[in-house]
């Protein structure tokens, strides 16, 4: 349990993890520009501007970049992790959102005649636009930036 409290002294995963964590916050304050009021159900749901997948992945290898080198392997392994995160929030993921759409349209047009017909609604804010990726990962390499690498 003693090895545990040591992951606090991590500070690239605590950066990655800083960034996360604003990128999540900073959905309530887009929110509430959007739309004139606070939601606080977009700080548990996927989707949304900005990406906090991106934000941490690239908050991450960024981190890693500055404390290992940008030549080291562990630098590349987490670029690659990174681009193959933002490219599935981007793409799979929102692929997957719009196909959730499409169905929940038919399933409502098919069976309106039959209110009995209760099925749960799949949901359809699964993943990010290019934009909202972008964001994300511009806000990650911020925080790594201005939190400094640890030696």
């Amino acid at each position: 349990m003693q090895d545990f409290a040591h992951i606090l002294e991590n500070h690239v995963l605590v950066v990655a993890t800083l960034a996360c964590l604003i990128a999540q916050a900073s959905k309530i304050i887009v929110e509430l520009v959007q739309h004139g009021k606070v939601n606080v159900r977009v700080l548990v749901t996927t989707g949304g501007m900005p990406s906090a997948h991106s934000a941490l992945v690239t908050a991450l290898a960024t981190g890693i970049g500055q404390t290992l080198g940008w030549a080291s392997t562990e630098f590349a392994l987490a670029t690659i992790f990174a681009v193959i995160v933002m490219y599935d929030a981007a793409g799979v993921r929102q692929a997957a959102g719009k196909q959730a759409r499409i169905l929940n349209q038919i399933i409502d047009e098919l069976f309106q005649e039959h209110p009995k017909f209760n099925e749960d609604r799949l949901k359809e804010l699964l993943g990010h636009t290019p934009f909202q990726v972008i964001v994300g990962s511009a806000l990650g390499i911020a925080v790594s930036c201005l939190a400094g690498p640890a030696y």
